[in-house]
């Protein structure tokens, strides 16, 4: 299968060939790693039951790929990743905004992902070869785990397609044995080790469960349905399809892997770690089918983010090719890894993390959707490749390529977001105002939202005026 030439460029329609089901495929078997049934583990780490522990997951997962789920509309339209998609809102070079917020998505789903299979792996090897948990086999397994996310995310979108269609169903099954593995140990109460809630109540708790295990998951994927959109044509598939398959895949690629994490928090008694009580709990049959799911599993979700990472860097810096900075970025998330097994707790840097990711990004997210319901998915596709070709003009230019309203819109979302955010070592100035609950990522998104519409009344590009264009090159689709 040959490497992919393709960056953020403008894919013709002779090579949109995916379709719905590819988009479940890609969806599904990426996300059937440990990198996200870890986060199925926080709610009983919070000091949560089994059942609160479930209703958050699910109730957040809901929530936000409701959200989450229409972004995938836009590169269906564009024919490129949604950063770049976003210049239409935020101005062409204003869209470095989304590629920023999605570089540090990525990044840090990546380093997360090669640490937690990292970790089962050494774990899993010592019991079954007796393999010493120091510093070189650490190493030695990350190092391994990141070479081969690196070749699949260079190779590209093809190449981890076919991967993910072999692991939805490969861990599927994994993961049917591993429920069969744990549920003798399963029980439905809180554990005692994790020391009661976290925010000492239980709904503040469950809250914190449903943005940090639940929200997050959706929240993820906003710079990141593009990559997968913008291979399918919607001359073949119409937009009311496309959006059930990101429906469809991203509630059971979150929801199956989440829930077998929590299900397994509880059977293994892991309160306040993951990785060791999961090994430590597992009969000796089931040692080796997790070996396989923490390594196969870890470079397939890895391998997606990092290829999204290198589209988001080769966006920012377009003489950079797209494998070049697949390369760059995959030697940055390598040192992440290293920096969170030796300087971080587990819980405090995967919560810290995805509540401050999740209140930055959420602005960003709101206003490209209220862009795209303006413009009724009609886009000038040529007009937005402006700064990646080093030119200049077309209708997203705005100002020197920035759209100022929306991005003073987007910076005073992430603003309030951030000094709403509760975190194990920050308490933002406006949780008190909150009652101590976490309400970033709703407060992020509704004064990104109100500022938006508040500076930016009319459209700034209609249907009609994008018609117009000289240099449009649209695409269609039922709306």
């Amino acid at each position: 299968m040959p490497m992919e030439q393709r960056g953020v460029d403008t894919v013709p329609d002779e090579e949109r060939t995916s379709g719905p089901r590819d988009l479940v495929s890609i969806l599904l078997g990426s996300n059937l790693c440990l990198g996200v049934i870890v986060f199925g583990w926080l709610p009983p780490s919070f000091g949560l039951g089994w059942w609160a522990s479930v209703a958050s997951i699910v109730a957040g997962t809901v929530v936000g790929t409701a959200l989450t789920a229409p972004l995938a509309l836009i590169s269906l339209r564009t024919a490129t990743n949604l950063s770049t998609s976003s210049g239409a809102q935020f101005g062409v070079r204003g869209r470095l905004v989304g590629s920023v917020v999605g570089l540090l998505l990525a990044l840090g789903y990546t380093a997360l992902t090669v640490w937690i299979g990292g970790d089962v792996m050494v774990g899993a090897l010592g019991r079954l070869f007796g393999l010493e948990p120091n510093g070189l086999s650490y190493g030695v397994v990350y190092a391994l785990l990141a070479a081969a996310t690196v070749a699949g995310a260079v190779y590209g979108y093809q190449v981890l397609l076919a991967m993910s269609r072999v692991l939805a169903i490969g861990m599927t099954a994994l993961l049917a044995l591993g429920v069969l593995a744990y549920a003798p140990h399963f029980t439905t109460d809180a554990l005692p080790e994790a020391g009661g809630y976290l925010l000492d109540g239980f709904w503040p708790t469950w809250l914190l469960a449903t943005v940090a295990a639940g929200l997050s998951g959706p929240i993820a994927f906003i710079t990141l349905l593009g990559d997968y959109t913008r291979y399918i044509s919607p001359a073949r598939h119409s937009s009311r399809r496309v959006l059930r398959a990101t429906w469809l895949g991203l509630l059971l690629g979150l929801l199956v892997p989440q829930l077998f994490g929590t299900f397994t928090a509880y059977a293994a008694g892991a309160a306040l770690d993951y990785a060791g009580p999961l090994v430590d709990a597992s009969p000796t049959w089931y040692l080796v089918p997790l070996l396989l799911a923490a390594s196969a599993g870890s470079v397939g979700n890895a391998g997606l983010m990092l290829y999204s990472m290198g589209l988001d860097l080769d966006a920012i810096l377009p003489r950079a090719s797209r494998a070049r900075a697949t390369y760059t970025v995959a030697v940055v998330a390598t040192a992440c890894v290293f920096a969170g097994h030796y300087a971080s707790s587990a819980q405090d840097a995967m919560t810290s993390f995805v509540l401050l990711l999740t209140a930055v990004g959420t602005p960003w997210a709101v206003i490209t959707l209220i862009g795209f319901v303006r413009c009724r998915g009609r886009y000038d596709a040529e007009a937005l490749q402006v700064f990646n070709r080093r030119s200049r003009g077309g209708i997203y230019w705005y100002r020197s390529g920035w759209n100022i309203p929306a991005t003073v819109s987007w910076a005073a979302g992430a603003t309030v977001g951030v000094l709403a955010v509760s975190l194990p070592s920050y308490q933002g100035p406006l949780v008190g105002l909150t009652g101590g609950v976490d309400c970033s990522f709703l407060l992020s998104g509704l004064v990104g939202a109100v500022a938006h519409l508040l500076l930016s009344p009319a459209p700034e590009h209609t249907e009609a005026a994008v018609d117009a264009s000289p240099t449009a090159a649209l695409t269609g689709g039922e709306a």
